[in-house]
């Protein structure tokens, strides 16, 4: 059965992208990135996606910018030396460099659009002209461009090459193998593939190493669960932040808004996809300045924006997604920091389980006290059935993303008690190999006053 070709609409131009005619196949192609999106890609939400999450800060512009940007392109083209794929090709090289660069020098991906770009468009103007920067212009250097960058070379990066650096390590500084007790990963295939992976590699230079998935990485696995609604008033809220922080006017606009409104803030944050909990903080700040922003889009005459802004169900589910951004955030943070280990964390963990089984049935009730922000909302209008629905069902999705990803809660908890406190544990909760030593350790009192006195990590 043949399946049915898409065929490319004029109003798509308004997403940033043109026609691109493959042999009988016509494709879609994006005027900022230049990056080609299949014929089964080329729909209105997908493009729409592209210009919103790729380039967030073209994603307000008008019509004829992309208008202007696709005849350059075509111009470009026409141009049969070849000289446009070479200056294409050096551009995507030149932006892959410096994604590379941001990583090994540990700055944040935020780094490449905030400072780098800038500077390489103010030099080059200096030195070499506006012409030149404006060839400099094309190099995406997005937050999402900088992880798509990391995320493509880290594809081509294989267990050997990760072994490699391990093993000069080892090399350099001279610890012994069979000192290596525990090995944690992010759970990627090169580091647990069963032949050729890292942790194999590992195992045959300490055979004894116990391998684990960082408990930190897991958690963020599970919380990146949201119904299609409550994600749709995440957008909605995204689009808004776009709207008023993309353009230098509407940002100084709103910033003078705020200001004659003697607000506690006088600008909204940005997020970034790398880090999926930054989205707390970019939600939480609509939402404590959702009066200026809602008067801001009136004044601006967006009519669209305004009315769903300003309805009522859209702020009771924008101060949940407040509401529990927040304490996944506090999470979040609780499972780092300085002497943080995974005994901690694996407290941590089934102590959220159980809080999202007791909001739950809170909410079963119809009690929003659980959640500050919605609990306020709520004293003010009135709690819709279908929200509270879409609560519980998120509550209930959270809860099983954390059962799957931390399956085996129960059973380490109860082997890590003698790790915990070893005076207070019995014979039978250790392996045999240890009991003797066991019964030792808890029998002698300078050992237990030293374990009053000092934290579990010197002990």
């Amino acid at each position: 059965m043949s399946t049915k070709k898409r065929k490319y609409l004029d109003n798509y131009i308004k997403y940033g992208f043109v026609p691109l005619q493959k042999g009988d196949t016509e494709l879609s192609q994006c005027v900022i990135c230049f990056k080609t999106l299949s014929n089964d890609g080329m729909r209105p939400t997908r493009l729409e996606r592209h210009l919103i999450t790729t380039h967030p800060e073209f994603a307000n512009k008008p019509k004829a910018f992309f208008e202007a940007r696709k005849e350059s392109l075509k111009r470009a083209k026409i141009d049969s030396s070849g000289v446009f794929r070479q200056q294409t090709s050096n551009i995507v090289e030149a932006s892959y460099e410096i994604a590379l660069l941001i990583p090994k020098n540990k700055k944040s991906h935020t780094v490449g659009e905030t400072l780098i770009r800038p500077s390489l468009l103010k030099a080059a103007e200096l030195v070499q002209g506006k012409d030149s920067a404006n060839k400099l212009s094309y190099i995406s250097l997005s937050n999402d461009a900088v992880k798509g960058r990391i995320d493509n070379m880290s594809q081509d990066i294989k267990a050997t090459d990760v072994f490699e650096v391990v093993l000069n390590f080892f090399d350099e500084n001279r610890p012994l193998w069979d000192s290596l007790v525990r090995v944690c990963t992010e759970g990627a295939p090169p580091m647990l593939g069963s032949r050729s992976g890292f942790v194999n590699k590992v195992k045959k230079k300490s055979p004894s190493v116990v391998v684990t998935h960082c408990v930190i990485h897991r958690e963020a696995l599970a919380s990146k669960t949201l119904p299609a609604e409550m994600r749709d008033v995440m957008n909605l809220a995204i689009k808004v932040v776009n709207f008023i922080k993309t353009g230098a006017l509407n940002s100084r606009l709103f910033k003078k808004l705020c200001k004659d409104m003697d607000s506690d803030h006088q600008a909204l944050l940005f997020h970034t996809n790398v880090r999926w909990l930054s989205k707390g903080s970019m939600l939480g700040r609509p939402y404590e300045l959702r009066e200026e922003v809602g008067a801001f889009l009136e004044l601006q005459r967006k009519a669209d924006l305004y009315e769903k802004f300003q309805s009522e169900g859209f702020q009771l589910s924008l101060a949940y997604l407040v509401d529990i951004f927040e304490v996944r955030n506090a999470i979040n943070q609780k499972l780092q920091g300085k002497n943080i280990n995974i005994i901690p964390q694996y407290d941590t963990i089934p102590a959220f389980m159980a809080k999202i089984d007791h909001w739950k049935s809170r909410m079963e009730d119809g009690n929003t006290a659980c959640f500050a922000n919605l609990d306020s909302a709520v004293s003010i209008g009135q709690l819709d059935s279908e929200l509270r629905k879409q609560v519980i069902a998120h509550l209930t999705e959270l809860k099983a993303k954390f059962i799957r990803y931390f399956p085996d809660l129960d059973e380490k908890r109860k082997a890590w008690k003698f790790i915990r406190n070893p005076f207070q544990c019995e014979v039978a909760d250790v392996s045999d190999g240890v009991q003797e030593e066991m019964l030792e350790l808890k029998f002698n009192s300078s050992a237990e006053d030293d374990f009053e006195t000092l934290d579990l990590e010197v002990f």
